[in-house]
């Protein structure tokens, strides 16, 4: 890690670091003296910010009290939890390894470890009825520090969901109808406990919002290190995508002979960065600057408007209500 980030500064140059997250697997089996040097060395390169967000993801069925306390004294500020449900039986069939008495534990060592912990639930999910995600929602609000992550089950490629359906064994999904009124609880019961979405799947206390995330969404500048990680690099106008190898192995290899991470890096047009801009940016709440996603066809967005799937003032376009839940079929229709 000190090898690719040390080769980044110098690509770079001087930055002050706003946030840092451990993501992407079970980032809460690696050693806590490894995040430790890892935040000293990003420190001794760039500057972090005096307030500066660290979080930690965390696996339920790897977390003890010693680990959770060692992190906080490495620098973790923030963890994020997967706990994906609250029910074993559901726990047991989207692949999990830990049970709810798990996810429970560990979340109650969090909490006593850290002033900022946020969890992801799944809804959405086989046989789930609304009845029974408003009884699971109302339950993990009792666990809500400040902060978590609703996502509403998608059938992807490549997922164990997709085989099983392929093979005809996945029954009782809920229909479209069901999904939509599974978001409309989690709106409703979300904001009535005063953690109201800011973005389409992420719920915060006012504050308490997620500034990693929020910069992705704002379209900001971050590196990615480590295997699988992807990076936005550079000012608006000579932005570059980075990639670096999915396996460790490959990872490690790359930085070895070429003396930095990065196997894959590509500038991006103004066309590239205008939608990226604005299929992150209109997930948020608070919308995204139409200066940063022009030019677009008015018309086309003015229709939307007076449908009520949008709303726009003379310097922001965002979604409504109405139109967070429909998002991909309105960038659809305004892309063409």
């Amino acid at each position: 890690f000190r090898t690719d980030i040390e080769a980044q500064v110098g690509a770079l140059g001087p930055r002050r670091v706003e946030t840092v997250f451990f993501g992407g697997g079970t980032p809460s089996l690696m050693e806590p003296d490894t995040v430790a040097h890892i935040i000293e060395n990003l420190d001794r390169v760039w500057v972090l910010a005096p307030d500066v967000e660290i979080t930690l993801e965390a696996n339920p069925a790897s977390v003890e009290a010693g680990r959770f306390r060692a992190f906080r004294d490495a620098g973790v500020t923030r963890v994020s939890m997967g706990v994906q449900a609250l029910n074993n039986r559901d726990l047991k069939a989207l692949g999990r390894l830990h049970s709810v008495a798990e996810a429970r534990q560990a979340f109650d060592i969090a909490r006593n470890c850290f002033n900022r912990v946020s969890f992801d639930l799944i809804y959405a999910r086989p046989g789930q009825s609304a009845q029974d995600w408003r009884s699971e929602l109302s339950e993990a609000l009792t666990m809500a520090v400040d902060h978590f992550s609703l996502y509403q089950l998608t059938i992807e490629p490549g997922t164990r969901f997709w085989d099983l359906r392929a093979r005809g064994s996945l029954r009782d999904l809920p229909s479209d109808g069901l999904g939509a009124e599974l978001y409309e609880i989690t709106q409703e019961i979300t904001a009535a406990a005063g953690l109201p979405a800011y973005e389409i799947s992420n719920h915060a206390c006012s504050g308490a919002e997620s500034l990693h995330n929020l910069m992705y969404w704002r379209y900001g500048e971050y590196v990615g290190t480590g295997p699988g990680a992807h990076g936005r690099l550079g000012p608006r106008g000579a932005r570059r995508a980075t990639e670096t190898p999915l396996l460790p192995e490959a990872w490690l290899t790359q930085v070895e002979t070429e003396g930095h991470g990065i196997s894959r890096e590509t500038l991006l047009s103004a066309e590239d960065e205008r939608m990226e801009a604005m299929l992150m940016g209109l997930r948020l709440r608070e919308g995204v600057p139409l200066a940063r996603i022009a030019p677009l066809d008015m018309t086309r967005v003015d229709h939307l408007v007076a449908d009520g799937f949008l709303w726009r003032t003379r310097t922001v376009l965002g979604a409504t209500a109405l139109g967070r839940p429909v998002l991909n079929a309105i960038l659809s229709d305004m892309l063409g």
